[in-house]
């Protein structure tokens, strides 16, 4: 499954790292509806960083769809929830 980190990127993610990530997305959502910008900011960084590190980065040039999109590591609260579906994030 391909994933883009908004200015950063595509990685490929095996369905088993889904399964991993939709922890932290959960946690992500909570922080987003409780307003918590201290908790966001870590689910945020959490979220990416596990992402980078499960992974396989696709090469620079490549061009391949997404099934879903992240946003960047510094993305503010509200942007984040525009980008929020019914399940958060990350579809599952």
């Amino acid at each position: 499954m391909i994933v883009r980190i908004m200015g950063e990127g595509q990685v490929d993610l095996t369905d088993a790292d889904l399964d991993l990530l939709n922890s932290f997305d959960s946690a992500l959502e909570t922080a987003i509806e409780k307003g918590d910008e201290a908790a966001f900011r870590k689910a945020l960084h959490d979220l990416l960083d596990k992402v980078r590190e499960h992974g396989t980065p696709l090469a620079a040039d490549a061009l391949e769809p997404s099934q879903f999109i992240l946003p960047h590591a510094d993305a503010g609260m509200d942007e984040v929830r525009q980008m929020l579906q019914d399940d958060g994030l990350i579809p599952g």
